[in-house]
């Protein structure tokens, strides 16, 4: 039997890309979950299941607070602080955008001061880690993105109270995957937005990760590009 080497129909990144999303895009519109989201919360849906190929886990389990999306860019355009859970979400983030909107990514999860912060309090890393960098950072805009460790969701929501951080200054992205905490943990983050009027979006159930993370923040700051290059806010620079 003979074997015959093949190359790839398509094999340039952008026209593959193009492609995924065209193909999502005539897929997606069968699902009648999908119709209920704005234009903006879209942008997020179709960017995940291109991360993803899952178009019910995504459609049927994501979250957005009222003024998300709204909130997302508006913070990434103040320089927020990322507080990430993983060093993943900060290697997988566009050093591009990171740079043009001023955009630090802390994550802290393996400094020595976690270390002694975790053992001594009988935390997880990501619980210490994301206490020290709220309580560093607090009076700053903050987006607080989770997309492993459902500790940091509980760190996350003590901290900022015990903290009395202006919520006004804070965006929670909650993708944490797993079976130990994560249910509950997203649970306690949705009760947190609910009740305390901050905006957030969070994936439901067991399913998540780093990497979902990495696509919500792209698909917003693809967003705010779009919207710069339509309006000319940046012309001539």
């Amino acid at each position: 039997m003979n074997f015959k080497l093949q190359e790839p129909p398509l094999n340039i990144g952008d026209a593959i890309s193009l492609k995924s999303f065209e193909m999502i895009q005539s897929e997606i519109i069968d699902y009648d979950g999908y119709h209920q989201f704005s234009s903006d919360e879209k942008a997020i849906v179709e960017r995940l299941i291109h991360t993803t190929t899952c178009f019910e886990q995504v459609i049927d389990n994501i979250y957005f607070t009222p003024h998300s999306m709204e909130k997302l860019k508006s913070l990434l355009e103040k320089k927020a602080k990322l507080i990430v859970d993983t060093n993943m979400i900060a290697s997988g983030l566009s050093k591009f955008y990171l740079d043009k909107y001023e955009n630090e990514v802390i994550c802290y999860v393996n400094e020595p001061e976690v270390f002694e912060m975790a053992k001594l309090n009988s935390t997880t890393r990501s619980y210490a880690a994301v206490e020290l960098a709220i309580k560093k950072f607090k009076d700053e805009p903050l987006i607080l993105a989770c997309g492993n460790a459902p500790t940091f969701i509980y760190a996350a929501i003590n901290t900022l109270i015990k903290e009395n951080v202006n919520l006004d200054n804070v965006m929670l992205l909650l993708f944490p995957v797993g079976f130990v905490n994560v249910v509950e943990s997203k649970e306690y983050g949705r009760e947190f937005l609910e009740h305390y009027n901050v905006e957030g979006i969070i994936l439901q159930g067991r399913y998540g990760a780093s990497t979902m993370v990495v696509a919500s923040l792209h698909a917003a700051y693809r967003l705010i590009r779009d919207y710069d290059t339509e309006f000319g806010k940046y012309n001539g620079k």
